[in-house]
């Protein structure tokens, strides 16, 4: 296999299904060697019976590519600091990071318990920073080393963290809190070599079937607008050396679709110079309210 990713080493988080298994097949096609990471739970974050880690490396490897599978736990330091081990063990370096690994628990916001907020903050997020921080570890080692790297980092967000999600508290901070991070990172590592982005996938997989259920392939085309295998060329490319200078951005990716999202900036602004009163600062912020755009509707409002 030869393509825009050969020679280059990845890791995909959460690769056992889905979005991350699409994401996977998709650099193997196109030369990367892949570490395979999922553990092997279900949509709750409960054990599963089988490891679909394994099952998406053979996949690979059996098509002609190179793969190995890590059932570890990148929500936690040993986890992901082994799976940044594997890859360098296995393969001698380490290009491309692709944190997808997630689950859900969904409830409104008065029946939302501490422990899923905890668990799906834990990991969605912590499961993000645990393994860009080993792995920029490695980086900053290399680049301090006089060997630069050209290495990428492609985070997996949400419409969810964007605009917000009915349903959803948990999730949706835990998204928007990955953006944050992605801005961060993108800027702390420039100087090791290193970019950072992020996605907003929309795409059927166990996390969005009930969602997705009725949207199929179209029948005059045979597009399936919802298959996750849609979103995985632009992570790709993302991941490959051919996305030089694109750093700190978040990109919606949804069937033929591809947008740049631009998050918050300025609006209309007004300044006194001096302080307002109550009253006044309400008037003002009804007026530049009036002057500034409507953003977008939350999800299932």
């Amino acid at each position: 296999m030869s393509g825009i990713c050969d020679g280059r080493t990845v890791i995909v988080t959460g690769a056992g299904r889905g979005l991350g298994r699409a994401h996977a097949l998709a650099f193997a096609a196109e030369g990367a060697r892949v570490v395979v990471n999922d553990l092997g739970v279900g949509l709750d974050g409960a054990p599963g019976p089988d490891s679909p880690a394994a099952h998406v490396a053979a996949e690979i490897r059996a098509a002609g590519g190179e793969a190995i599978a890590h059932g570890g736990d990148i929500a936690t330091t040993e986890g992901a600091a082994s799976l940044i081990a594997a890859a360098l063990e296995t393969y001698g370096r380490l290009d491309t990071l692709v944190n997808n690994a997630g689950f859900l628990r969904d409830r409104m916001l008065v029946n939302l318990d501490e422990d899923d907020w905890d668990a799906v903050m834990r990991v969605h997020l912590k499961g993000h920073f645990l393994p860009l921080r080993h792995a920029a570890a490695y980086w900053r080692g290399e680049a301090k080393a006089g060997r630069a790297p050209v290495a990428r980092v492609v985070n997996t967000s949400s419409g969810a963290g964007l605009l917000g999600s009915v349903g959803q508290g948990n999730y949706s901070a835990a998204k928007a809190g990955i953006v944050g991070l992605t801005l961060v990172a993108a800027a702390e590592l420039a100087r090791y070599g290193v970019q950072v982005n992020a996605i907003a996938p929309a795409a059927r997989t166990r996390m969005t079937e009930h969602a997705f259920a009725d949207t199929m392939a179209a029948p005059e085309t045979g597009f399936d607008a919802m298959a996750p295998e849609n979103v995985s060329p632009l992570v790709v490319w993302l991941g490959s050396a051919g996305s030089a200078g694109v750093s700190g951005r978040v990109f919606e990716a949804e069937g033929g679709r591809i947008t740049v999202m631009e998050g918050w900036r300025a609006g209309p602004s007004a300044d006194k110079g001096a302080r307002w009163t109550a009253a006044e600062a309400g008037d003002t912020a009804l007026r530049l309210l009036a002057e500034a755009e409507t953003p977008g509707q939350v999800y299932g409002a």
